[in-house]
């Protein structure tokens, strides 16, 4: 069978990508409620809510714990890549974040805002810990109704 068509018989596998884009799509409605303008790079860029990143992998365990079984191996592997996936979005990624951040008011500061602009770093890479919640609980909500709908 074509690799495509049996990735899109894979229910898990659109659980997953329904969900990240379902996350997706509410970063870009905040973000136009919160701007009052429309931007692109939100629908693909990282950071903000809720964690696209963590509802994805949330949905993956939670739909391979319902097709599979809560014990079985394969749960197990999801689990820890969920696990992963969250101590990444919250902790290395936000670190990274805030020291851009700060990195980005120093140079503010050396340059005191003479003509010279150097592209700035990315400070939205990581997520606080209400984003990452939301993310978890969005994926785990989308999960349940999407494996039963789909």
């Amino acid at each position: 069978m074509n690799f495509f068509i049996a990735l899109g018989k894979n229910k898990i596998f659109i659980i997953t990508i329904l969900t990240w884009a379902i996350a997706q799509f509410i970063k870009v409605i905040i973000g136009i409620i919160r701007e009052k303008k429309f931007n692109f790079k939100w629908f693909v860029g990282t950071g903000g809510m809720p964690s696209s990143h963590c509802a994805g992998v949330t949905a993956l365990a939670t739909s391979v714990g319902m097709r599979f079984g809560y014990d079985t191996s394969i749960f197990a592997v999801s689990l820890i890549l969920t696990i992963i996936t969250i101590f990444d979005a919250r902790g290395v990624r936000r670190s990274t974040g805030r020291q851009a951040e700060i990195l980005n008011k120093m140079f503010e500061d050396f340059y005191f805002k003479k003509p010279i602009r150097e592209d700035r770093l990315i400070e939205l890479i990581g997520h606080t810990p209400i984003q990452v919640f939301a993310g978890v609980a969005l994926g785990i909500i989308c999960a349940y109704i999407l494996y039963n709908i789909l």
